[in-house]
């Protein structure tokens, strides 16, 4: 059986995956910490017929936080359980929700482990965001008649590709994917490439909707981002959001040819990294292109009028609404190198026009929609990023206009929460 042999493969690396827990345990020390859980050993309260979401890491938590306080509202005793595999996705949980849920790392993926987590917290479905297909939990959940949904779900022609060229793993996926329930769909393409891979009948494929587009910013978050915005005065505000290691260089130089001294002066550069790990590094990458620098660490929301150095480093986690508010035009990292592209929605759901680089396959339909709305401008490389910038921040009437056409595109494609909703009512009532 492939899910033995699998399994037998994934035993033989146990030293390589304590190997690499180690690594990124030097890096951050959250990773030392709640081992046993990633082997499904937990000394939290047990639960009894809890809704179990699994979200990997910071994304997909943000992105599940208006179905989890729907699942809240609409089923206020049961239990949640949310489950993730990062450091940072453990803390993004407990900063939105706190300890209104029980937050615990999924553990890795071996029956026994996941039989022990079914066995403390005994929920009745499980929700997993996006796209995480372990072979050996699926059977587990199909073994203790748990209902396993995917929800928001996508699947990259890129992931396609990688799951289909060799027949053992395409198999393995298959066999993963026909034990699930449902899986709720972002996209029509994605929906089709999901059926493709697992041969699924009809009835287990939903359109549903990119649940990101539900995702409403903390009041707090902007009005923080409006008084820094404030205290800034006539500066323009350029935001290189969620950038990626190698991109920086890339855009740092860029910047550096596009905007002149003079340019500088009137503006401001936000730069926020994607992981907080490289917060150092990308400060020696601003300072090596010979650009003044601020760190949010170093300073308090109420003295933003200190910000006048030419690069403000947002080295802060959860504030990325801020940063979209203080900002007149956003530049999505993540996109600049082959890495699929970061989140764009919430700068559209702000108002904020938006450019990203030629990859973006992580969010290829709600790039796709925002660039034929009028809210994107797509650009080839970081050189062309900065220029059409400089270009936007000069024309208000165009910054007015991609503004206005990402509301509007936000607006059109709400829902999909509450689409998901039914489905999961429906697992529910059939558990």
């Amino acid at each position: 059986m492939l899910r033995n042999f699998y399994t037998l493969v994934l035993t033989l690396m146990l030293p390589l995956i304590f190997a690499r827990l180690f690594w990124r345990s030097l890096r951050q020390d959250g990773y030392r910490h709640n081992i046993g859980e990633r082997f499904g050993r937990y000394h939290q309260q047990a639960l009894k017929d809890c809704i179990w979401i699994h979200a990997v890491s910071v994304g997909e938590i943000r992105a599940a936080e208006p179905l989890i306080r729907r699942l809240k509202t609409r089923y206020p005793t049961r239990p949640i359980l949310l489950t993730c595999m990062t450091v940072t996705g453990r803390a993004t949980a407990m900063e939105l929700f706190g300890h209104t849920l029980t937050t615990v790392y999924l553990p890795y993926d071996f029956l026994a482990a996941h039989q022990r987590l079914l066995d403390h917290f005994k929920p009745s479905v499980l929700l997993i965001m996006e796209t995480e297909i372990w072979p050996n939990l699926l059977y587990a959940c199909a073994q203790n008649s748990v209902p396993a949904l995917i929800v928001n779900a996508r699947l990259s022609e890129k992931s396609f590709t990688g799951y289909a060229r060799f027949s053992a793993v395409r198999s393995l996926v298959r066999e993963a994917l026909q034990s699930m329930r449902v899986i709720a769909a972002q996209s029509a393409d994605d929906a089709g490439r999901f059926r493709a891979l697992g041969a699924l009948d009809i009835q287990k494929i939903a359109v549903t909707g990119n649940i990101k587009f539900d995702v409403e910013s903390p009041l707090y978050l902007v009005e923080s981002g409006t008084r820094w915005r404030v205290a800034q005065q006539a500066r323009q505000i350029l935001l290189c959001a969620s950038t990626r290691e190698g991109e920086e260089a890339l855009l740092l130089a860029a910047y550096t040819q596009i905007f002149d001294a003079d340019a500088r002066r009137i503006s401001l550069l936000v730069i926020v990294p994607r992981h907080p790990q490289r917060f150092d590094q990308v400060a020696a990458e601003i300072e090596k292109a010979g650009l003044s620098l601020a760190r949010r660490s170093a300073l308090t929301s109420d003295t933003a009028g200190q910000w006048m150095s030419e690069v403000l480093l947002g080295d802060s986690m959860g504030e990325m609404a801020a940063y979209f508010t203080l900002c007149d035009v956003a530049i999505i990292g993540g996109s600049f190198l082959p890495l699929g592209g970061q989140n764009l929605i919430e700068a559209c759901a702000l108002g904020k026009p938006v450019i990203m680089g030629p990859s973006t396959f992580n969010f290829a339909e709600a790039a796709r929609l925002a660039e034929a709305a009028g809210a994107m401008q797509a650009v080839p490389d970081a050189l062309e990023a900065m220029r059409s910038a400089y270009a936007l921040l000069q024309d208000s009437a165009r910054r007015k206009q991609m503004s206005n056409a990402g509301l509007k595109l936000v607006e059109a494609n709400a829902g999909a929460t509450e689409k998901t909703m039914a489905l999961i009512a429906a697992a529910l009532g059939a558990n």
